[in-house]
């Protein structure tokens, strides 16, 4: 089954997640396939960016309960998505939950439309955002991230992109013209036109400089952090409290701890 379809238009390679059965949720199959796929796009001369995007009306639903990632593999994807030397865009149109917001703030650019939802879900099944916080912190508004972190709520996309989560919020902007100057609502790929436009007329060379601009110090925080990430996500998963979140999830029942 291909979980990772990819198309190419003018130098943008689109990798679409489509595993609609689990809502693109993080599995160990999936995972390995958008590696592979990333990996393809840097070696291809042809390809200027990538934009990562989904079918359905979830972008990812974080770690597949039935079938997780190894967190090393996932840390893995993470760390070549940020260091890859061309720019990845996000184009997300559905939810995202938990481990996907990991996935989505590994990204450069990230543009959500109106339907988009996102939320940290891990407390509410006994965990904690360890191994996306590489990702995460360093985007997030400190404040923000106390909240979230802390209380599991759902946020939209103006907020998302209020606290730095992603780029811009297309479909949040009522009255806005746009370019037939007609009053509306701005689609996703109406806000990611030009940026795509502006990835086209930039120099190879010059994205990939400018990334790593960007991004070493994230790139640093993975060596420096990883490891003992990867170490207490594992401790939290092997957890008494864990299981019983896992399991009140799977049963669509509330855990045995809230009040």
């Amino acid at each position: 089954m291909t979980l990772i379809v990819r198309t190419e238009e003018r130098g943008i390679a689109t990798l679409m997640l489509d595993s609609p059965a689990n809502r693109n949720a993080l599995s160990a199959e999936l995972v390995g396939a958008l590696r592979e796929a990333l990996a393809a796009c840097a070696a291809d001369d042809t390809v200027r960016a990538v934009l990562l995007t989904h079918t359905g009306t979830t972008f990812c639903a974080g770690a597949d309960l039935t079938a997780p990632p190894d967190p090393e593999a996932f840390v893995g994807l993470m760390r070549e998505i940020v260091a890859l030397p061309k720019p990845v865009v996000a184009r997300v149109d559905g939810h995202v939950r938990a481990g996907g917001l990991g996935l989505l703030a590994a990204c450069d650019i990230a543009v959500a439309g109106g339907a988009s939802s996102f939320a940290l879900t891990e407390s509410r099944l006994g965990l904690a955002p360890a191994v996306i916080s590489l990702t995460l912190l360093p985007r997030l508004d400190r404040t923000a991230a106390l909240r979230y972190y802390l209380t599991g709520e759902r946020f939209d996309a103006a907020e998302a992109a209020r606290i730095s989560l992603i780029t811009e919020a297309a479909g949040s902007a009522e009255g806005v013209k746009d370019v037939e100057g007609v009053e509306g609502v701005k689609d996703v790929d109406k806000a990611l036109a030009p940026i795509l436009d502006g990835l086209r007329r930039a120099s190879p060379q010059g994205l990939a400089a400018s990334k790593e601009l960007v991004t070493a110090t994230v790139l640093r925080s993975f060596d420096q952090y990883a490891e003992d990430l990867i170490a207490r996500s594992a401790a939290l998963f092997a957890s008494d409290e864990a299981r019983e979140g896992m399991t009140a999830f799977l049963e669509r029942r509330d855990p045995a701890w809230v009040r």
